[in-house]
């Protein structure tokens, strides 16, 4: 297996891995607004995250940024309630929050960077340089997310267009039960 094909499948795992469902948890509450149509305007939301994820991991993975493991652990739910709470906004008010949802993605991709970087940079060997590890981890990190995405874009689809149930109704009970859950691990961190 080549090095890129490594990291590929390390990203891909690390998507994957039930125990870390946070990050799975993030994308569920990101796409809970939108619907299967939509599916471009949520290919550029996650792609915006997983930008400020490879910039954060980069400079972790380098020991130029540094974060206690402990601030992130709290902060990874806290991104998913912030976006849970802006899901449930009213309408006209999400609307005109559209285009910040891209920099808020952005920056919430940059605390999931974090995240990772002990990880990742566990995997690195001495001397290894960063750019295909840490290219090959992060395709593997998108298209993870991006199955991920084809999921809750397919079950919304079903429940709304199947199931009748409103999209309102839908959003709320994704973000709802997304906020819940984060709102649990952000009790458990070591934060505190």
């Amino acid at each position: 297996m080549s090095l890129f094909q490594t990291y590929f499948q390390l990203g891909l795992e690390h998507i994957a891995d039930l125990n870390g469902y946070d990050h799975i948890l993030f994308i569920i509450a990101l796409c809970a607004v939108y619907r299967l149509a939509q599916w471009k305007e949520v290919l550029i939301l996650v792609t915006a995250f997983t930008i400020g994820h490879s910039v954060t991991l980069a400079l972790a993975a380098l020991n130029v940024l540094v974060f206690p493991p402990d601030v992130i652990e709290f902060l990874i739910p806290v991104t998913i309630i912030a976006t849970a709470i802006v899901n449930v906004l009213p309408k006209r008010t999400r609307d005109r929050k559209v285009q910040g949802n891209y920099w808020l993605a952005l920056f919430f991709g940059f605390i999931h960077g974090l995240g990772f970087s002990n990880f990742f940079r566990s995997m690195l060997m001495e001397g290894e340089s960063l750019v295909q590890p840490l290219l090959a981890f992060n395709v593997g990190v998108e298209v993870g997310q991006l199955f991920i995405v084809a999921i809750v874009l397919s079950v919304a689809y079903f429940v709304m267009n199947i199931l009748k149930v409103q999209q309102r109704d839908w959003t709320i009970f994704i973000s709802g039960a997304a906020a819940g859950i984060a709102f649990i691990l952000m009790l458990d961190a070591k934060f505190w």
